[in-house]
């Protein structure tokens, strides 16, 4: 019997969504998906069939209703009750697991209370999570949730990726490493796969490029080490993220600028970044179109970091065969991917110029050294299997215990 899977991918200022069809051999057929962008801005909600099609398209200005997640959910129910009905399975992408979650699980209240607790771990977008998983608890109630984590796909890596340099009962507490984009990285994983199954099993490097940014070193399809770490603060410049940076510039501002943690919080994830360095704008096209020097300053910092955490992942994971980009500016932004692949010319990197304008998955020029790549994610596909998996698993429990016969 066929199933209908919804899924729910809530951002710190999004909430895209995507409605699949499950058959019984558990093949996934897209059916809607859309989005609801600029909340608390100039909300726009659009929603396509699966051939593109738009289905609705709405704006509201001046910052007017949705104001927010919860209001933006509401959106989200009435147009998913008017063109689906009924849902199957729901799938949510939450984006911190912490320690006790290594995979996709089930959600119910003790699940729910224990991702609460990891809100101040990645507080721009935890409490969205949990705000889609309340809405639609409300909305479809008895319909099984299921949150696939983003640090879920990193829970392989060695100790000594991710544990910091502080006494061992604060690795022991939590305080380490985890690493975020694992829904994307696991999809391209396995897409790889099946471009090129010999390759896959190799050592890939993946740059996960967008208004969030990270990247991770696989071997054989496995996470090894990523540029993100105990948040999602870690590593590469973002939109408005910093990145990497000295924590004594944290203690200096408390010290001599007087700033407090929720101050502190604010510059790093709302004000920094490529919107802190350029002074324009968060968003890579706008940079790429401005002539404003602090805007060119600002890709040319995104563009070195990408380079110098390229050279640490290579070295993590023993050599590199391939380069895959991927994420808003990694899949769309062809300038972008040619200026970090011009400074990776000593790894013996080489990349055709027509393909890589053309957005030709594959881009390597002939002879070079490491293969590049540029593969759509579709981290929303990723969660519905996921959640299929998650709640046959859980029924094919219920059944064994429901008919195992009794013994004594």
């Amino acid at each position: 019997m066929a199933k209908t899977v919804l899924v729910i991918n809530a951002g710190s200022s999004s909430i895209k969504f995507q409605v699949f069809i499950a058959d019984e051999g558990k093949n996934l057929t897209r059916r809607f998906g859309g989005q609801l962008e600029g909340l608390g801005v100039c909300p726009h909600f659009i929603a396509k069939d699966a051939g593109g099609e738009v289905l609705s398209d709405r704006r509201w200005q001046d910052g007017k209703e949705p104001a927010g997640h919860k209001a933006g959910m509401q959106v989200l129910i009435g147009w998913l009750r008017d063109h689906v009905g009924s849902v199957d399975v729901i799938g949510h992408r939450v984006v911190h697991g912490g320690v006790a979650y290594a995979a996709p699980v089930r959600i119910d209240g003790a699940v729910r209370d224990a991702l609460e607790r990891l809100v101040p771990l990645a507080p721009l977008h935890q409490p969205h999570n949990l705000t889609a998983i309340d809405a639609v608890g409300r909305a479809y109630p008895g319909v099984p949730q299921v949150a696939c984590f983003d640090t879920a796909f990193h829970r392989t890596h060695p100790k000594l990726a991710d544990c910091f340099a502080l006494p061992a009962r604060y690795y022991d507490a939590g305080v380490r490493r985890y690493g975020f984009h694992g829904l994307s990285y696991e999809f391209i994983a396995r897409r790889l796969t099946g471009i090129d199954p010999a390759l896959a099993k190799g050592r890939v490097i993946v740059a996960h490029l967008g208004n969030g940014a990270s990247m991770c070193g696989l071997v054989n399809g496995v996470s090894m080490d990523s540029t993100m770490g105990f948040t999602a603060l870690d590593g590469l410049c973002m939109g408005t993220r910093c990145g990497q940076i000295d924590p004594g510039v944290l203690l200096h501002l408390m010290d001599h600028d007087g700033m407090d943690t929720r101050q502190i919080t604010q510059l790093l994830y709302q004000q920094s970044g490529l919107r802190g360095i350029s002074g324009v704008s968060s968003d890579m096209r706008d940079l790429i179109a401005s002539a404003d020097p602090a805007a060119q300053e600002a890709i040319a910092y995104f563009v070195y970091h990408i380079q110098r955490n390229f050279g640490a992942l290579v070295a993590a994971i023993g050599g590199v065969d391939a380069l895959v980009f991927t994420g808003g500016i990694g899949e769309n932004a062809a300038d972008i991917r040619a200026r970090v692949a011009k400074g990776l010319e000593w790894a013996g990197l080489r990349i055709d110029a027509g393909a890589n304008a053309a957005g030709k998955t594959e881009f390597s020029a002939a002879g070079s050294a490491v293969r590049c790549f540029v593969i759509r994610t579709n981290e929303e596909m990723m969660i519905a299997r996921h959640a299929l998996g998650v709640v046959a698993s859980h029924d094919q429990y219920c059944a064994l215990r429901v008919h195992r016969p009794e013994t004594g």
